[in-house]
């Protein structure tokens, strides 16, 4: 009775899903240059023959379409073609979009530009990747999670942690700028590691994204404070026509988005989500419980055609306990508990942008408030003792932000100026035993500075040659009021330029060279030692500079289709160099915690050079095929002289990604990662048996004498995913399986040390000597990471 209940089931959704071909799309078509409508312009569905043409206001609308992701392409005199990101139709809600057109400068006849997806920038026209919505929704492995998903684009590494650090081209995870509808996010990840952006799962809810741009290298000049990629992440408009539902239930969190009209010339989309990864560690035994909620929103009012207004907002709660209750806990459970401290972080970012156009352009004015809260604490054998505490964190900080921009075209240049500004507050109250130079040292301080970060951009570009050659010239200046050596915009001249030769209208030659500057996090600029001296400041703390160098070679064989070549070398200088570690904290970042929240002397640097080669189709056979292959060198300079391996040293990177639409609404795809081993640094054993030092930290001491002189094996995973939509009247459902790691892969990792026993007995070698003389007896524990994960999701749509 059962199996006949489930075919009957199944029956009535495969009818429903069939015949249901409703979709809507309304639409508006605009010039970049002053959101003046363009009526009579052609508008049809990529790489098919259904069209449609613009009324006089611009407007459009397509009904009886088929549901899934699709394209548009639009066309009209005077304006250069232009080909959509990608939309979902469905039968529940009408779809909108607003498809800007670029005027045309000059009619070409030597070159002849095709309608593509592929985004060619005058200021980036190379090192620029972008991400469309199905892309990321149905990643291999990504479960929906955009920060994990960038780490399949080109040059992008990660670690084997399972964490969304993004390691771009040989960088370290704190180099990076996100933006968000172009406001400023400094934090990415729940669980984010302060003064860099790495974390296990990302805030971001996909149900707002439209599309990503990923900059690895010619970054505009209108960006700042990143020395290895800027990251741009576009959101949807609200839909001004009706209201419509999303519920999900993912591989970590329920979530729940609305998005619909206000009033005639305004929409809201928002979202909660709400975590129950906390229950599920429990249920399986992991040492720590884990919960994280967030919450998104996006406002855009549209005053007229000359002015609009749009508010965004994202905000996080997490909370990370220890699960001590386990009953016989294993030794690995046992490691994890003896040093892993409790951790609570919430953080928001709010922004306004109003934009005015012009004849010729437009005008900005951005405004945003971001805030991190982080604390964490740890107690000697998880016994909330005061006597037993080793560590007691808290620190708050929070940016005012202002950037005011122009964008002209006019007689053939693209010009951008404008000006930022932003008052910035620190607060540190620290408690930490640490063990340095041989002796057990308390670090109590309370530190609180405020402060003025400054700069001015602008950058101008322009085709010759009847556009054969397009080339861009930006300058930038960065200053903050922290100290003498970082307060003259001068100092921070950051110019940068990039170029791009048609060979013929299907090969490209790009070339860009810049230098661009980054501040240290504000975990540095506010470290104190116990006196109260602000010491990183006393020793000359600069900002960070990286000297960028790339030029590749673009086939554009036809629109669906890409490949690219790309050589890049990177320079470092005045980076941050840990005195107490005598390493370059640029090796840091990558683990949970606080970052930069150290002694350093701006000293430090390094290289990172290699190649990448990009190979897009998005029809080869009939599949979706992304494969690129990265090499790669990071290395840093000794304080004596000489380089030596960073940790983000994998020599080698390939991705493969294969994706596949199939009747009936069913799409399948494979990811697979190959990722060349890391270097770790050993143990100083002698430092880390004395009993002193593992009760101040609960973890061996790493042998920087020794730094990065081994190298873990490689990496390589398996994903694979099965999508299923069923498309109603009223409704739709989306169903998916998603599961990581295949076959199973087990990665090395660097071995854990313990002072326990089998019977988690802590084991002292010499216990008649006095404390300090004390030292444990160690044993190594093998580690390796790993597992099959598979996850079932289900998303509805009303």
């Amino acid at each position: 009775m059962k199996t006949k209940l489930i075919i009957i089931i199944w029956g009535v959704l495969f009818a429903s899903a069939v015949f249901a071909q409703n979709g809507k799309i309304v639409g508006k078509i605009y010039n970049t240059a002053n959101n003046e409508p363009i009526p009579f312009a052609n508008i049809v569905i990529w790489n098919t023959n259904i069209g449609s043409t613009s009324d006089l206001d611009g407007n459009f609308t397509f009904t009886g379409l088929e549901p899934g992701y699709i394209r548009l392409e639009a066309s009209a005199v005077g304006f250069e073609k232009y080909v959509s990101e990608e939309i979902l139709v469905t039968n529940a809600r009408t779809a909108n979009i607003e498809l800007p057109m670029q005027e045309k400068q000059v009619e070409l006849k030597t070159v002849e530009i095709r309608a593509s997806p592929f985004i060619r920038k005058e200021e980036s026209p190379l090192s620029l990747r972008t991400l469309s919505i199905s892309e990321i929704e149905r990643n291999p492995g990504g479960n929906r999670d955009i920060s994990r998903v960038l780490q399949s684009l080109p040059g992008v590494s990660s670690t084997v942690s399972f964490r969304n650090d993004v390691i771009v081209r040989g960088g370290g995870a704190s180099e990076n700028s996100f933006y968000l509808d172009g406001i400023e996010i400094p934090t990415l990840n729940h669980f984010s590691t302060q003064g860099a952006s790495g974390g296990p799962v990302g805030i971001i809810n996909v149900d707002f994204v439209r599309e990503v741009e990923f900059y690895s290298g010619a970054f505009p000049a209108n960006r700042g404070n990143a020395l290895s990629s800027i990251i741009e992440f576009e959101q949807i408009d609200p839909n001004m026509e009706e209201w419509g539902f999303r519920a999900a239930v993912g591989a970590s969190d329920l979530a729940f988005t609305a998005n619909g009209p206000v009033s005639g010339k305004s929409g809201l989309i928002f979202s909660l989500r709400r975590s129950y990864l906390g229950f599920l560690f429990d249920v399986i035994g992991l040492p720590f419980l884990p919960t994280y909620n967030d919450a998104q929103f996006k406002y855009k009012h549209k005053f007229d055609n000359k002015n609009q207004l749009t508010l965004i907002g994202l905000g996080a709660i997490d909370h990370f306990e220890l699960n001590t209750g386990i009953e016989n806990p294993d030794e690995e459970q046992r490691y994890i508990l003896g040093y892993l401290p409790v951790n609570e972080q919430y953080s928001y970012t709010v922004g306004a942008n109003f934009k005015h156009f012009r004849d010729n352009g437009f005008n900005t004015i951005v405004f945003s408030r971001n805030y991190l809260n982080n604390t964490a604490y740890k107690y000697l054998n998880n016994n909330e003792i005061d006597s037993l505490k080793t560590f007691d964190y808290k620190s708050i900080e929070s940016e005012n932000k202002l950037r005011v921009e122009s964008f002209t075209r006019t007689g053939g240049y693209k010009l951008n100026y404008g000006l930022g500004a932003a008052y910035a507050e620190y607060s540190n109250n620290t408690f930490q035993k640490v063990f340095i130079r041989d002796s057990l040292r308390v670090l109590n301080y309370n530190s609180s500075i405020d402060l003025f970060n400054y700069n001015a951009f602008a950058q101008i570009s322009k085709g010759i040659f009847s556009e054969r050659l397009i080339l861009s010239l930006g300058v930038r200046f960065d200053g903050t009021s922290y100290s003498k050596e970082m307060a003259n915009p001068v100092d921070q001249f950051s110019p940068r330029f990039s170029a791009s030769y048609a060979l013929t209208d299907v090969w490209f030659l790009n070339f860009n060279t810049g230098i661009y500057y980054q501040r240290p996090p504000y975990t540095t600029m506010g470290f104190r030692n116990n006196a109260g001296i602000l010491v990183n400041k006393e020793n000359g703390l600069k900002y960070i500079r990286a000297d960028h160098l790339v030029a590749g070679l673009e086939f554009l064989p036809d629109n669906r289709s890409k490949i690219t070549l790309e050589g890049f070398y990177k320079y470092y200088r005045d980076y941050p160099f840990s005195v107490d570690d005598s390493v370059s904290i640029a090796n840091k970042g990558g683990d949970f915690g606080t970052y930069g929240d150290e002694e350093v002397i701006s000293v430090a640097e390094g290289r990172a050079y290699g190649f990448e080669v990009l190979a897009r189709d998005k029809d080869f056979m009939g599949f979706n095929v992304i494969l690129s292959y990265t090499f790669v060198r990071s290395e840093f300079q000794k304080l004596k002289g000489g380089y030596i391996p960073s940790k983000w040293d994998n020599r080698h990177i390939l991705n493969l990604t294969v994706l596949k639409e199939l009747k009936r609404n069913w799409d399948v795809g494979f990811k697979w990662r190959f990722v060349g081993g890391a270097p770790y640094t050993p143990y100083d054993l002698m430092e880390s048996r004395k009993r002193p030092a593992w009760d101040a930290r609960g973890r061996g001491y790493l042998d920087y004498e020794r730094y990065n002189s081994l190298r873990l094996g490689n990496f390589q995973q398996l994903d694979v995913r099965v999508d299923k939509q069923y498309f109603f009247d009223k409704w739709s459902l989306i169903l998916y399986l998603d599961i990581q790691n295949l076959y199973n892969f087990k990665a090395e990792q660097q071995d854990n040390l313990t002072n326990l026993d089998e019977n988690g007995i802590p084991v002292i070698i010499n216990p008649d000597d006095p404390y300090p003389e004390q030292v444990y007896e160690l044993r190594r524990i093998e580690s390796e990471s790993g597992t099959v994960l598979p996850t079932i999701g289900i998303i509805v749509e009303f």
